[in-house]
This record gives structure tokens, C-alpha cells and sequence, in this order.
């Protein structure tokens, strides 16, 4: 397996395929294309953003065939992803304070309805090479690291995010080699639900 493999959305993307149907898959955080080209190589459209002009311009000579927006995740979605079923966010939504990350978690849960799936990676606690350990805090789980701010979650952190807008369809803790050293994430395949009103008899 060549240094530039990740091949964590294989095992997904017969469901990718049939849940985005001839909608836009949204992918957060692209990043230089890896999975941008994935995706498209199923004949997916993609949506995607990166904050990073450099790694758009890497991304559309990589995969020209998607559509790429220099953004901050957290300014509004593009109005062509507007009917996406389908986000990716692979280690790009571990980057913000506990109240951002929850809003970002509620805007995708809201793209999505109804039916949507979300796959995404976040960075665990344990993950003690990439930052987990050893900075200063800004908050539980939130350091600066090298300049940049990073969250990490636990079970628990994860849970709660997850809680009442998914139903999870699988969630592990695992240890990838895309770096020079190991790095340990969260990996959450989840469908959007609506959650109960709150007016509902209980």
C-alpha cells in the first residue's frame, strides 16, 4: 500500500452510492483530494471545502472533475450542496470549541434530512503522537498545538455529540498509518435522524 493510501471508505461506499443517489456527496476538510478522489472515481459528484488555498489548488489538479470552495467549514454550506445525503468529514471537525463543534455536528445533521449519512473521523484522546498530551488546554480536550487548535474526544464526548440527531451505524476507535506515526481516531458512520419533538408525550 503506497505512503498516500487510506483506504477507510472502502468499505462504505456501496452505501455512499446508493444513499447520495444523483445527489452531491459534501465532503469537510478535503484537504490535497484523497478522498475527494475516492469518491468521484464512483462517479459521485462532490462538493468539496477546504480552508487551505494551497491544498484547493492541489485538490482540483488532482480530481477536476469536483467542485472545490476555499472555506472555513464553519461559514455556509455552498448553495450546490444543498441536497447532499451524503458528508464526509475525515480529521477535519476536531479543530473547534466544544460549542462550535456541537453547532457544526447540528448544521450537517440538518443538510442531511431526511435519510442522510454522515462518515467522519475525529481525533481520540488516546491519539498521544498528533497532540493528545503535553499542551497547553484551552479547554477539557482542546489544546493549542503548534499554533493550532485541536480537539480530542473519549467515548463519552463522542456519545454525547452524537446524541439525539444520529443513529449510529458503526463507531470504533482505531489506529491509522497515514502519517509517520501512528495516529488513533474515532471512526462514526451515522445516519441523520429527526430528532423527537419535545413536545411529544414522553
Amino acid at each position: 500500500m503506497s505512503a498516500d493510501a487510506d483506504p477507510w471508505l472502502d468499505p462504505w461506499l456501496e452505501l455512499v452510492v446508493a444513499r447520495a443517489g444523483d445527489a452531491p456527496v459534501l465532503e469537510l476538510g478535503c484537504g490535497s483530494g484523497r478522498d475527494t478522489e475516492v469518491l468521484v472515481g464512483t462517479g459521485l459528484r462532490v462538493v468539496a471545502l477546504d480552508l487551505s488555498g494551497d491544498k484547493i489548488a492541489a485538490a482540483r489538479a488532482r480530481v477536476p472533475a469536483a467542485a472545490f470552495h476555499c472555506q472555513d467549514v464553519r461559514a455556509p454550506f455552498p448553495a450546490e450542496a444543498a441536497r447532499a445525503r451524503v458528508v464526509v468529514a475525515s480529521l477535519s471537525l476536531h479543530y473547534f470549541s466544544r460549542g462550535e463543534t456541537v453547532t457544526l455536528f447540528e448544521r450537517v445533521r440538518s443538510l442531511l434530512l431526511p435519510d442522510g449519512l454522515l462518515l467522519c473521523r475525529l481525533n481520540s484522546t488516546n491519539d498521544v503522537h498528533h497532540g493528545a498530551a503535553g499542551h497547553p488546554e484551552i479547554e477539557k480536550d482542546f489544546y493549542m498545538v503548534g499554533g493550532l487548535t485541536k480537539r480530542f474526544f473519549d467515548r463519552v464526548a463522542v456519545d454525547a455529540l452524537l446524541r439525539g440527531g444520529w443513529r449510529v451505524r458503526s463507531l470504533r476507535e482505531q489506529t491509522i498509518g497515514r502519517y509517520s506515526r501512528p495516529k488513533v481516531v474515532w471512526e462514526i458512520v451515522a445516519d441523520a435522524v429527526r430528532p423527537a419533538s419535545r413536545d411529544a408525550p414522553s
